[in-house]
């Protein structure tokens, strides 16, 4: 990617909107200008669901066109639809929460915690390991017990408005 702008391709690569196949696109209008950048994973994408809603081209011919599987045109017409402009942005890889601290070990958690008066976060994590075998570390384990604590909170002013 000789000649290209390194401060954007850093910010798309940032914000995850790098596009990792730019020679994959050979739709004229990227090729033959420098508004349209290939490597704009979401301006790529854009343009992909624009050439088949108005340009008239099919879902396959417009995938091709723009370096992408047939699919992920799919993909981004609903995410479009649902989620406008910022649903074409990938999402974060990896897990979406706490999925080692379930209800049940949070509420051993606030158990333990109750009848040690003060247990430190490594021993509460130690003992979820020993209890559940689930590694946590002790930082999650604090997170865990503030938002419990936190919920806790939230309902006891709202039922005293009551």
């Amino acid at each position: 990617m000789a000649g290209r702008d390194q401060g954007k391709e850093a910010s798309l690569a940032a914000s995850r909107t790098l596009n990792p196949h730019p020679e994959g696109v050979t739709d004229p209008a990227f090729t033959s200008g420098a508004f349209f950048d290939p490597a704009d994973l979401v301006q790529v994408k854009y343009e992909m669901v624009r050439a088949v809603e108005a340009g008239g081209l099919g879902a396959g011919a417009a995938a091709s066109a723009f370096g992408l599987a047939r699919q992920s045109y799919y993909n981004a017409r609903e995410a479009l639809a649902e989620r406008g402009l910022a649903g074409l942005i990938p999402a974060r890889p990896g897990p979406k929460g706490g999925h080692k601290l379930t209800s049940a070990v949070v509420d051993f958690l606030q158990q333990h915690a109750a009848a040690d008066p003060a247990p430190s976060s490594a021993q509460l994590a130690a003992a979820v390991a020993d209890q559940f075998g689930v590694t946590v570390h002790k930082r999650s384990v604090e997170r865990a017990l503030a938002g419990r604590r936190a919920a806790g909170n939230h309902q006891q002013e709202a039922a005293k408005s009551r």
